[in-house]
């Protein structure tokens, strides 16, 4: 079957749009009618006209659709697809752990579930975090969550001082200092850009820190014409289109291959999107009251985006 010109046709009936993060397959990057990172898919979700969304994604991310467009049909091609970041911080643990923080606001990660979304008072995301952080005054006692390598980033570069979830992400905090200073001195032309969500002994040699839609823009731009590359692989099918004339170089995950992966994403496939948008299924079900709660943080995060002109 020809699924691309299935997934075409099956859109203009349905009235639906596909939406899909950067670190999706390639093939489902180039049929989606919006490709980008977390900030940008949660403007777009909030924006969307269609009757169906196509989420191309992981489950929190098909979730904030819904929180942002509740009268929109949300369906995600595999429910499997969720994060380990997300998957890190339960609600109970984290009520528990905020309980002993009183006096202390709440700013999650997207990358947290509707449940966190609910007992947090704004979200952000690697695109916006330091500016939403430095929203408040340098006084306000913040609980930042999940991802303790995001937080502690903030906390070095803005003078903060937030109280951390102890949570990372298996595909960028699995990256070592020992593959970077090899790919370094192999390749002492390359410059190394990194995702915030790696942790600080990478970050600290990164000629570029920041989240894969600042990345793609600084390798658009860069003179240099190789890069070392710290974040889940499927952003350097966006790096090559938009600069087939540079080289990237994945940091691996391990010594058995030259790829980072996230587990969780690739579960979509081409097959498993065009099955979920013939069969309207799987969809994404919130109730009420959890998605009022939950779509508080975000828009306040849009909000915050748009004075400060981030969005």
């Amino acid at each position: 079957m020809e699924y691309i010109k299935e997934i075409e046709k099956l859109k203009k009936e349905k009235d639906a749009i596909i939406l899909a993060h950067y670190y999706q397959v390639p093939e489902i990057q180039d049929i989606a009618d919006y490709i980008g990172d977390s900030l940008g898919l949660a403007q777009k979700a909030s924006e969307a006209k269609a009757k169906i969304i196509v989420f191309a994604g992981v489950h929190f991310m098909a979730e904030t659709a819904k929180m942002l467009n509740p009268e929109t049909k949300v369906v995600l091609p595999d429910l499997e697809a969720g994060c380990s970041l997300a998957e890190s911080c339960p609600l109970d643990d984290f009520v528990a752990f905020k309980e002993k923080h009183p006096d202390h606001i709440v700013i999650s990660y997207i990358n947290t579930t509707a449940a966190i979304k609910t007992v947090t008072d704004v979200v952000c995301t690697s695109g916006n975090a330091v500016q939403i952080v430095e929203s408040f005054p340098k006084d306000q006692k913040i609980i930042f969550a999940p991802d303790k390598n995001l937080g502690g980033y903030i906390n070095r570069i803005a003078g903060r001082n937030m109280v951390l979830w102890d949570g990372t992400c298996e595909v960028h905090d699995i990256l070592s200092t020992e593959s970077i200073f090899k790919m370094k001195e192999e390749n002492p032309d390359a410059e190394l850009i990194a995702h915030p969500e790696c942790n600080a002994p990478v970050l600290e040699l990164a000629d570029y820190i920041g989240s894969t839609t600042g990345m793609l823009k600084y390798t658009a731009r860069s003179k240099t014409k190789k890069f070392i590359v710290a974040t889940e692989s499927g952003i350097i099918h966006q790096m090559q289109l938009q600069s087939p004339d540079k080289e990237f170089l994945v940091v691996p995950s391990d010594e058995t291959c030259s790829c980072n992966d996230c587990p969780y994403m690739k579960l979509n496939t081409i097959e498993k999107l065009y099955l979920a948008l013939k069969n309207e299924k799987p969809e994404i079900i919130l109730d009420e009251k959890t998605m009022e709660m939950s779509r508080k943080p975000i828009e306040r995060m849009l909000d915050i985006s748009r004075e400060l002109k981030l969005i």
